[in-house]
């Protein structure tokens, strides 16, 4: 336990006096600072607490050296921005819930926390109150047999205010956020006891709402299922008062908790009532406290600063993570998205103007017919639809130097294409970054199919396209017909360069041969498979590898270049994932799984142990370390793979370790 923790807090609103109210009741906080928007409002709320600085900016309050943790008290479309900010400030963080607008943002926000290496924690306060350990604690035990169903409503009927936080859209009003959090928080917190974890995640979510005028819920239940057959009823609302009470029902009983999210604030007695079944009076259990909710809350933090975040019952990473999940699943259901996670108006995370951050680890290559130079690494779009998931994802990917992203006609029927074309265009930085697209997939691949395609694809983008590739090849085409069709586009602006992806290089041959005959535009750029790992099996129908050594002797003595996809071979590289014993990733056993891959995985592990890095990132190094031009497409889910993505630009394999790895020394 720490002495004394230095407190700042991050504006000055009702929540803040709150929580202002806690620390002063803590065992272990001391308020040395407040910031605010306004030096008169940060005054006076020094002056209410006896506060020894005020700051009438948010970056001074940031700035203060006697500052230690920061708690986040702003409206909830403030929070990532600030405790990103907070984390690069090196300040400790106790952010008020919802940690953000959505699962993006959190993911953004703990990313910040471990590359800062800061505390960081979610702020339910009702987590850190012994009533909910207790309950967690019977739900373990089995007190009401296997759990059934869920039951948890936090709802009030506030006044109508369109201007007020609570309805206006871009202040992330309505019920979900506001308090709906605490519903989907329980839920998954006894869902998690009872099948002895710390929590679990919702495999189901259905919902329905109430969209006011405001465009936010005013009221909204959902249903969600668990693992192990657990049903949770969880309603919410700010315009319809409900009973905020939460029930759980088993094969053996049930437990109520009368006030589970507001335990005895000032300190004092709660209950939980357990009725079991066979027991002719419910039983009551006491638990009972002198310390304030919000001081308990303090000291959860300053208690747990050596790991960065507090044990369960107290949100983890991993447990804000997967309720702001729950939180979207649950918005998506009835179709409602705030008006900031719309193209036209969503921002960086930051709040600061998209630049490359330097310096930086990209490193860069050339593509003939291209004047913008390439990043090495490229940002595959293969799962990204939702505006702030692919704006965090590509605004990282940007700040590290990543310039190329890789998307095709029938990725998620086009929305993937648009989503790379909307955040094209919200950034402004069209003439910055290199767009790769693919089309004429089989059956459609014909020079009409793929001339269609194409003009479906630029106009999904709203822009032209630098590399365009054709998904497959149809060898019943004499290659001359794709090259002028090609050309023709080249002509019309709509694309720069091009080449063949799955395409075998004797027919790549063949069309830069007629090309040259002909004095026009050839293929600049081949994108096979290419990962240390070989492909066995296809991963697609009609997927081709480079990986024969003859394959490799042809792009080393023509240098063209390759643009590999699953150049990490779908994780098989990744520490636990792949193994004789592992069978349970059906797709990664048929398509890698091999005794000679195997071999290249145990160099992969030994070589990664000598240099102390991944494995993961041995196996992205030998695509790049090749003698030929590679530009290797990533598909990262996570900031955090992204981060282990470019390690391996800093990896220099020689000659030799390159063979090695590949059985070839």
């Amino acid at each position: 336990m720490t002495t004394t923790l230095n407190w700042g807090i991050l504006a000055a609103g009702n929540i803040a006096r709150t929580f202002a109210k806690g620390v002063l009741g803590s065992k272990t906080g001391k308020l040395v600072a407040v910031g605010s928007r306004s030096q008169a409002k940060a005054d006076k709320f020094a002056a209410e607490f006896n506060v020894p600085r005020a700051h009438g900016s948010y970056e001074a309050l940031l700035a203060d050296p006697d500052v230690q943790a920061v708690y986040i008290a702003t409206p909830h479309p403030l929070h990532a921005e600030w405790a990103i900010k907070t984390a690069q400030a090196k300040k400790h963080i106790l952010c008020e819930k919802p940690i953000g607008i959505n699962w993006a943002e959190a993911m953004a926000i703990v990313e910040a926390a471990k590359a800062n290496d800061v505390f960081l924690m979610e702020a339910f306060m009702y987590r850190c109150h012994p009533q909910t350990a207790k309950l967690v604690e019977l739900i373990r035990n089995k007190e009401i047999g296997q759990v059934r169903l869920i039951q948890a409503t936090f709802s009030f009927h506030a006044g109508f205010n369109p201007e007020g936080r609570l309805f206006k859209n871009d202040l992330g009003g309505g019920g979900i956020l506001d308090v709906g959090c605490y519903c989907t928080s329980l839920a998954r917190l006894v869902a998690g006891a009872a099948i002895g974890k710390d929590f679990a995640e919702p495999i189901e979510v259905k919902a329905c709402g109430h969209l006011g005028q405001c465009g936010t819920d005013e009221w909204t239940a959902a249903v969600m299922k668990f693992p192990g057959d657990i049903v949770a009823q969880v309603a919410t609302g700010v315009s319809l008062n409900q009973d905020n009470s939460v029930h759980i029902y088993g094969s053996e009983g049930s437990i109520t908790v009368p006030d589970a999210w507001v335990p005895a604030r000032e300190g004092g007695s709660v209950k939980i009532i357990v009725n079991k079944k066979g027991q002719a009076q419910p039983q009551e259990i006491a638990i009972e406290t002198s310390e304030h909710l919000y001081g308990l809350e303090a000291d959860a933090v300053a208690n747990n600063l050596d790991m960065r975040q507090a044990p369960s019952p107290a949100m983890s990473w991993d447990d804000t993570l997967g309720n702001m999940r729950a939180l979207d699943l649950w918005r998506q259901s009835f179709g409602f998205i705030y008006n900031q996670e719309k193209w036209d108006s969503i921002k960086t995370v930051t709040g600061r103007a998209l630049a490359v951050a330097q310096p930086t680890r990209m490193k860069y290559g050339q593509v003939p017919g291209l004047s913008k130079q390439v990043s090495r690494l490229v940002m595959g779009v293969d799962n990204h639809t939702f505006a702030p998931y692919c704006s965090v994802m590509w605004d990282d990917f940007f700040e590290r130097g990543g310039n190329c992203w890789d998307t095709v006609y029938i990725y998620g029927g086009g929305a993937c294409e648009g989503a790379l074309g909307g955040w094209v265009r919200s950034r402004g930085v069209r003439d910055q970054v290199v767009i790769i697209d693919k089309g004429a997939h089989t059956p459609d691949c014909n020079p009409e199919a793929l001339t269609r395609q194409l003009l479906a694809s630029v106009d999904r983008l709203q822009t032209n396209i630098d590399i365009y590739f054709m998904h497959r090849d149809n060898e019943s085409i004499p290659v001359g017909e794709f090259i002028d069709c090609l050309n023709e586009h080249v002509k019309a602006g709509r694309i720069k360069v091009f080449g063949g992806s799955n395409w075998s290089l004797e027919r790549v041959r063949k069309a830069n041969a007629y090309a040259k005959r002909k004095g026009v535009q050839g293929f600049s750029a081949v994108s096979n498979n290419l990962s240390l790992a070989v492909m066995v099996d296809a991963v697609w129908a009609g997927c081709i590898h480079a990986h024969d050594k003859a394959d490799r002797a042809w792009f080393k003595k023509t240098q063209m270049a390759l643009m590999p996809w699953s150049s990490q071979a779908r994780g098989f590289f990744l520490p636990g994932r792949a193994g004789p014993d592992k069978r349970d990733d059906e797709e990664i056993v048929r398509c890698w799984y091999s005794e000679e891959n195997f071999q290249r995985l145990t160099r992969a592990n030994e070589l990664a142990r000598k240099k102390g890095v991944e494995p993961i990132n041995i196996a992205l190094a030998w695509v790049l370390c090749q003698p030929f031009p590679t530009f290797p497409l990533i598909g990262p889910r996570t900031l955090s793979e992204t981060a282990s993505s470019f390690k391996a630009l800093e990896i220099e394999l020689t000659a030799r370790e390159v063979k090695w790895l590949n059985l070839e020394a």
